[in-house]
C-alpha cells in the first residue's frame, strides 16, 4: 500500500513539472487535473461514543394479558346495607321441659265472684246489642204518619230478625197498605239494597199467609207474578224487593230486614 502512495506522489510531481514547463513556454494553455486511482479501504476505526437519545416513538400495540395475579388481602368492611325482607315463619320448636309446680294459692270463696262476673258479661252483651241498635237508628229511619221503620243491616234468619225487632219494642215491617209498602220499598232502594225480610209468613198453615203478629192479610197484598210458589216445599217466609213486590222464600236464609214501630209507643 505504501509503494502505491509513493508512485502516486511521483506521478503527481512529474505532471506538475511538465505542466510548469508547458506554462512557461505556453502561458495561455489550459490546465487539466487528472484524479488518481481509488485507494484501498482503510482499517476499521474504533467504536465512537454513543449518540444522543432519539425522539420517543409512538406507543406500541397492546400486548397480550398477563397471568392472573395472586388474591389480594381483604379490604375494609363496607357500609351496612338495607334490611332485607322479613323471612317466613319457622316451624314450631319442640316443647320444652315441664316447669316446676308453683306455690299453692290462697283459698277463696269464688262462687260469688263467678256469679258477679257472669252478670257483668250479660250486661256487656246487652249493652253491645243496644249500641248496635242505636248505631242503626242514628244511620237513618223512615217515618209515616203512624209508623217508624228501621232498616237493620245485620244478616239474620227470619225468626232471629223478628226476635231482634221484638226486643226493641217492634216487629218485622208489615206493609198493610200501598203507602206503607211504597215507603219500605223506597227505604231499601235508597240504601242500595235489593231485598229485605218483612213480617209476613205462612209458618202455621201452608198457603195461608198472615202478618207476623198473626193478624190476617185481608186488605192488601203485592205478590210478584207467579208468587207465592212455595218452591222446594220450604218457602214459608216473605221478602220485599226494591220494586215493592213480595216473594216467598225459605226462612233459613240470612238477609237484612226492616223493623216497624208504632209512633205512639216510642
Amino acid at each position: 500500500m505504501v509503494s502505491c502512495v509513493v508512485v502516486t506522489v511521483l506521478v503527481l510531481l512529474l505532471v506538475r513539472s511538465a505542466h510548469s514547463q508547458h506554462m512557461a513556454e505556453e502561458p495561455c494553455s489550459v490546465q487539466i487535473l487528472v484524479p488518481g486511482l481509488k485507494g484501498e479501504a482503510g482499517e476499521k476505526g474504533e467504536k465512537g461514543a454513543p449518540g444522543r437519545p432519539g425522539r420517543v416513538g409512538p406507543p406500541g400495540d397492546t400486548g397480550p394479558p398477563g397471568l392472573k395475579g395472586q388474591k389480594g388481602i381483604m379490604g375494609h368492611h363496607g357500609k351496612m346495607g338495607p334490611s332485607g325482607f322479613k323471612g317466613l315463619k319457622g316451624d314450631m320448636g319442640e316443647p320444652g321441659p315441664k316447669g316446676s309446680d308453683g306455690d299453692p294459692g290462697l283459698p277463696c270463696e269464688c262462687a260469688p265472684l263467678r256469679k258477679m262476673i257472669g252478670e257483668m258479661d250479660n250486661h256487656v252483651a246487652q249493652l253491645s246489642n243496644e249500641l248496635k241498635f242505636i248505631k242503626n237508628a242514628v244511620a237513618g229511619v223512615k217515618e209515616t204518619d203512624s209508623k217508624v221503620y228501621l232498616l237493620v243491616k245485620e244478616e239474620k234468619r227470619y225468626r232471629d230478625a223478628e226476635l231482634y225487632c221484638q226486643g226493641r219494642g217492634g216487629h218485622l215491617a208489615m206493609p198493610k197498605d200501598a203507602a206503607a209498602n211504597r215507603a219500605i220499598a223506597g227505604y231499601i232502594t235508597e240504601a242500595g239494597l235489593s231485598r229485605v225480610y218483612i213480617g209476613i209468613n205462612d209458618l202455621e198453615s201452608e198457603g195461608h199467609f198472615v202478618y207476623v203478629e198473626r193478624s190476617p192479610m185481608s186488605t192488601f197484598s203485592k205478590w210478584r207474578e207467579g208468587e207465592p210458589n212455595n218452591a222446594y216445599e220450604n218457602e214459608d217466609c216473605v221478602e220485599l224487593v226494591s220494586s215493592g213486590e213480595w216473594v216467598d222464600v225459605a226462612c233459613s236464609l240470612t238477609m237484612y230486614f226492616v223493623c216497624e214501630f208504632d209512633k205512639d209507643r216510642i
